[in-house]
This record gives C-alpha cells, sequence and structure tokens, in this order.
C-alpha cells in the first residue's frame, strides 16, 4: 500500500492532476498495486486567502508518504517567486531532493522541431543537482537603491553536495545501460571555481567506473548540440542553474512542455514527481491542456516505487497515443480533450 501525497496547485494544474490519478487507478488495478492518497493544498489561491503556504509542519507529514505527486504552482495573482520559493524550492530543500530527473525522449518525430531527427536520435537523460549553486539564494546586495548598487549571487557548491549528484549520475548511467556515457557539462573555461570542483569530483568518481565512458562539454555547446547532434548525448549530470537551462530546451526537441516529466529525487527518502511545465493559467477550466507530461511524470513515480511493469505500461500507452492519435502536443491543438487524452492512454494500457 503506497502513500502519495498530491499537490494539484495552481491554474491547470488540477486538471492533468486528475487524468494522471485516473491513470494511476486503470494501473493499480491492472497491475495489482494499491494505493492512497491525500491533497495537500499549496497554492496561490489558498496563499491569497491565508498567506500560508508549504510550512515545517508539512514538511514532517510529507515525510511519511512514499512519494508526491505535484500538477503545477503559479498564480498570476501573486508576485513571482513567492510560490516558487515557498512550495517547490522549499520542498526540494526540505526533503533534501537533490537530483532533478529529465528523461528527454522522443516519441513520434512530426512534433519534433529539428529536421531529420528521429526517435532513435532524441533519447537521452539530464540529471541535475537540484539543492545547491545558485538556487541556495545566497547573496546580498550593496548601496541597494543608489547609483552604486551591487547586487551580489552567490553558487554554493560542496563537495559532498557535487558528490553524491555525481555519483547518482555514475549509478544512472551504468543501470541505463544504453550506451555508458556520461557527460559533464559545465563551465571550466569561466566559472573557476565552482567548476573546479566538479570537474575534479567528477574525475575522481569516474575512476571507480572504469565500464562507464566519460566527456565533457561547456554548457553553451551543450545547447548548440541538442540542437545539431542530440543523438550524441546518452546522459548528462550537470549543476541546478545550468540543469534548469538546458532542460527546456530538451523538452522543445522532445515535442514540447505537453509531453516532459520529471522528479525530483531523493533516492533514500520522499521524491517529488510533476510534468515540467507551469500551470498555464489561461487554459484553465477550458479542458484543452495537454495532460501527457503529468501522466508520464505518474509513470515516472511508479518506476521508482519498484512497479517497473506499470511504469513501462504507462509510457507504451502514450508513446502509442502520441503515434496514432494525437495531432498535436499543444494545449487546444491536440484533437481531443483533457480528458478525453486521459481516457485514451487508460485504453492503451
Amino acid at each position: 500500500m503506497y502513500k502519495i501525497a498530491v499537490i494539484p496547485g495552481d491554474g491547470t494544474g488540477p486538471e492533468v492532476v486528475a487524468e494522471g490519478l485516473k491513470v494511476l487507478k486503470a494501473a493499480g488495478e491492472k497491475f495489482g498495486f494499491q494505493y492512497q492518497t491525500k491533497e495537500f493544498d499549496f497554492s496561490g489561491k489558498r496563499y491569497l486567502k491565508t498567506g500560508k503556504l508549504v510550512e515545517d509542519k508539512d514538511v514532517e507529514e510529507l515525510k511519511t508518504y512514499q512519494a508526491i505527486y505535484l500538477g503545477a504552482v503559479g498564480d498570476p495573482d501573486v508576485k513571482p517567486g513567492i510560490i516558487e520559493t515557498g512550495v517547490l524550492l522549499k520542498l526540494r530543500f526540505a526533503l533534501d531532493q537533490y537530483i532533478n530527473l529529465r528523461p528527454v525522449k522522443l516519441y513520434n518525430s512530426i512534433f519534433c522541431p529539428l529536421k531529420d531527427k528521429k526517435p532513435e536520435d532524441i533519447d537521452f537523460v539530464v540529471i541535475r543537482e537540484n539543492s545547491e549553486g545558485l538556487y541556495k539564494g545566497m547573496g546580498e546586495f550593496q548601496n541597494k537603491g543608489t547609483k552604486d548598487e551591487v547586487a551580489i549571487q552567490l553558487s554554493y557548491n560542496t563537495r559532498k553536495g557535487v558528490e553524491r549528484c555525481i555519483r547518482y549520475a555514475f549509478e544512472y548511467t551504468r543501470k541505463r545501460n544504453r550506451r555508458k556515457q556520461l557527460t559533464l557539462c559545465g563551465k571550466t573555461n569561466v566559472l573557476t571555481f565552482a567548476w573546479d570542483l566538479w570537474q575534479r569530483t567528477f574525475n575522481e568518481v569516474a575512476r571507480e567506473y572504469p565500464d562507464v565512458k566519460t566527456d565533457y562539454a561547456h554548457v553553451d555547446a551543450t545547447t548548440m548540440w541538442f540542437v545539431k547532434n542530440p543523438e550524441w548525448f546518452d546522459v548528462i549530470v550537470t549543476d541546478n542553474m545550468f540543469g534548469d537551462i538546458i532542460t527546456d530546451l530538451g523538452a522543445m526537441i522532445q515535442g514540447g512542455m505537453g509531453i516532459a516529466a520529471g522528479g525530483n529525487m531523493n533516492p533514500d527518502g520522499v521524491s517529488m514527481f510533476e510534468p515540467i511545465g507551469g500551470s498555464a493559467p489561461k487554459y484553465t477550466g477550458k479542458n484543452v491542456i495537454n495532460p501527457l507530461a503529468a501522466i508520464c511524470a505518474a509513470g515516472m513515480m511508479m518506476e521508482s516505487l519498484g512497479e517497473i511493469k506499470a511504469a513501462r505500461a504507462i509510457e507504451n500507452a502514450v508513446i502509442k497515443l502520441v503515434q496514432t492519435e494525437v495531432k498535436s502536443l499543444a494545449a487546444g491543438k491536440m484533437g481531443y480533450s483533457t480528458t478525453q487524452i486521459g481516457d485514451m492512454v487508460v485504453k492503451n494500457l
């Protein structure tokens, strides 16, 4: 009996979560696993009413669950950064979800904006350090509000934080067993302190994994090769900021935000799974948002819980739908409603 915390969130988040739970229910019946859910209202609307987001007592309760299933956060009536910091970053840091796991996989070449690229060309994974770097929120203002103002933002990297991310990446590459190639993506020629630590640690850990091939790419070159030669990549490991940037580009070449899912992982604790796209408030309540990313996130969640057959069935059901039925992966252009897409995935299981 799995305990799953559900955070529908803002905008279209509740709509896509509903379809993910619909698929999860069908998968549970088909593959014989049971689960119970509890909904947590960490949303912009609640914040506007109460001023509250995720509190310490909420974190302690969430630690009693096996996984968290998140829809989306972000409300146009709330100043940018408040909900993101008070929900996403709060949970990532408090639950020590130090890995952001982003599969980048093309299911149908007609949805790829790159010329002549096929599904076999775009099938890699980005592993992003998820708890340090620039997102640690460290820095200061000097002479704020004057013409001599200085804003300092610190990238905070520890040996422990860097090494555990890199080690996870090596283990993942070995387990993935595709090409067994791990690329370190950084900026060693300019960011000489942080990336000296990353490069040295990467090289040291690599000696423990002689079966894994390694290479290095500057982040700017990585974005170029994502577009020109995505088939070069197998697994990529990088820091918090660079990972945030290159995974959005990855989402575009795999077909768009409507199909991109990710996990915020604590391998020894509670992990959180979500569609990569935002809350898309302009589509709220119209039954037109694409739920496939949320459904894929549910599949990733079940894989992390050990329900491998169910996870593969969910992904295969999505692949079949993307290859045979939907006209587009964009909201309002799929040829079917949000709820119809969920029903079709269930039928394909």
